[in-house]
């Protein structure tokens, strides 16, 4: 049960709030909507209301609202038919002879279609599916901020320090020691040093530990940015394994969540940061592990993947190792106000779409591998892992998936939101619609390019099920 009411949930519930987006924008706009389907293919259900046919179909790949429009009768296949070609006819089940069609003989009031609007209003209609998936984001964000609290760090401890070629007053503090002030103000938790080190946006950031005191210049040329500056310390985290990549390393020679790495080659691992250390420098080299599994230890052999990364401080790529793994979270909770959960939902939708556009990014300058890329398999399997984990790891995933869903539909291919502003657009530009034959050729390019993204990603899925079956059985 879990298995199908959890995907259908996540992904049926960000399709839906998309979807709504285009049709209250159509509503508002004046723009004729014969039908609201969830999926594409035969109706499972369906019932109209209004003017409107609402249907819930057999494939649920996505969804769509159909709008009167003269101009796109080559997607209309995709959609149950245009106004005219999927026309009831009298003695038809649900001809009404008092509605339009396709519904009944009634025609399409000429201020009803879709390209008898401003551009401005085709505009506002295609970018509400986003603008709905975005909300959907931060409201799912922001109720578990409000209702689980604010995640903090409670140590203070600095667990490794890199410091950048252009901050080297950093190498003043080592691994072990305590911040006890940053910027003359006492810090009580890992969260207290981001805080304060962040709103520096120019100056000098004064760092106090118990042994010394230090000062790094941020925020102008020649100097690193506060941001920098945080990412080049670390703070204290046990050598405990939280979760293990599908997939990885890690999971192929056995490692488990709760395992705690005791050393690496025989040397000593006493940290979280320790083990990244010696992991990042070993990229498609066997390291053998020992771990501490339920009070005994297990010998374990695990051969980093080697991945190419860019240097924060001065943008040289450089090949580092990963083995797939995340460490036990170190985090507590503290009660938020109403207004804080806003903003920490704002804040963190954001990020997230940040996050989103540098993968396509990176991507685009084959920086990321298309390997990394998941499909609708991966989707079941982390809606199915989020719903056992609970209700805010599961409205965290609505919320990811939502962004994904917001930005992705962004992208400049036909079919894609992103590619239906660029043709009308293009059209505005032009001073007339593009020929029949044009979009025609438009769309089948558009299809095309879905169609190979599903494939490599489901691609992408099987490999890596595969794989870890493989691990499973082996291991």
């Amino acid at each position: 049960m879990l298995a199908i009411l959890a995907p259908i949930i996540v992904f049926g519930l960000v399709i839906f709030v998309h979807e709504l987006g285009h049709f209250i924008a159509a509503k508002l706009t004046g723009v004729y909507a014969p039908r609201f389907s969830i999926g594409f293919g035969p109706a499972l259900l369906r019932r109209r209301r209004g003017e409107t046919e609402y249907v819930l179909a057999l494939l649920p790949l996505g969804g769509y609202v159909r709008m009167a429009s003269r101009h796109d009768a080559e997607a209309a296949f995709i959609e149950g038919g245009n106004e005219e070609t999927g026309a009831l006819k009298p003695g038809d089940a649900g001809y009404d002879p008092e509605a339009m069609i396709p519904f009944g003989p009634k025609p399409v009031p000429e201020g009803r279609w879709f390209e008898s609007k401003s551009l401005g209003a085709r505009l506002f209609i295609m970018i509400a599916g986003v603008t709905m998936n975005m909300i959907l984001a931060l409201v799912a964000l922001t109720y578990v901020a409000a209702v689980y609290g604010e995640p903090y760090i409670a140590t203070r401890v600095v667990g490794a320090v890199h410091p950048p070629a252009s901050a080297p007053q950093l190498s003043g503090i080592q691994a072990g020691d305590t911040l006890i002030a940053v910027n003359g103000r006492s810090v009580a938790s890992w969260s207290d040093v981001a805080d304060r080190i962040l709103a520096t946006d120019s100056g000098v950031v004064s760092l106090r530990t118990q042994r010394a005191q230090v000062q790094v210049p941020v925020g102008r040329a020649g100097q690193p940015t506060a941001e920098a500056l945080l990412g080049a310390i670390d703070f204290y985290m046990a050598p405990v394994i939280g979760d293990v990549a599908t997939g990885s390393p890690a999971i192929r020679a056995g490692m488990q969540p709760g395992d705690t790495v005791v050393s690496i080659s025989g040397a000593p691992v006493s940290s979280s940061s320790a083990l990244q250390e010696r992991v990042s420098a070993s990229p498609g080299t066997a390291l053998p592990f020992q771990v501490r599994r339920r009070g005994r230890l297990v010998a374990l052999s695990i051969t980093p993947d080697s991945t190419t990364i860019k240097d924060p401080d001065n943008g040289a790529s450089r090949v580092v190792g990963r083995i797939g793994i995340a460490f036990a979270d170190a985090t507590s909770r503290r009660p938020m106000s109403l207004g804080s959960s806003v903003r920490t939902g704002a804040e963190q939708t954001w990020r997230v779409a940040t996050s989103i556009v540098n993968v396509v990014h990176g991507l685009i300058t084959r920086e990321v591998s298309v390997r990394t890329l998941g499909g609708p398999i991966a989707i079941t399997r982390a809606s199915m892992a989020a719903a056992k984990s609970g209700l805010e790891t599961l409205l965290t995933l609505i919320a990811l998936l939502s962004v994904n869903v917001a930005v992705l539909n962004l992208l400049p291919i036909p079919i894609l939101d992103g590619g239906q502003i660029l043709i009308n657009v293009a059209e505005a530009a032009k001073g007339s619609p593009f020929t029949a034959r044009t979009r025609e050729y438009i769309l089948r390019f558009g299809l095309v390019a879905i169609l190979l993204i599903f494939i490599m990603t489901t691609f992408n899925d099987v490999v890596t099920g595969v794989k870890d079956a493989v691990a499973r059985l082996f291991g």
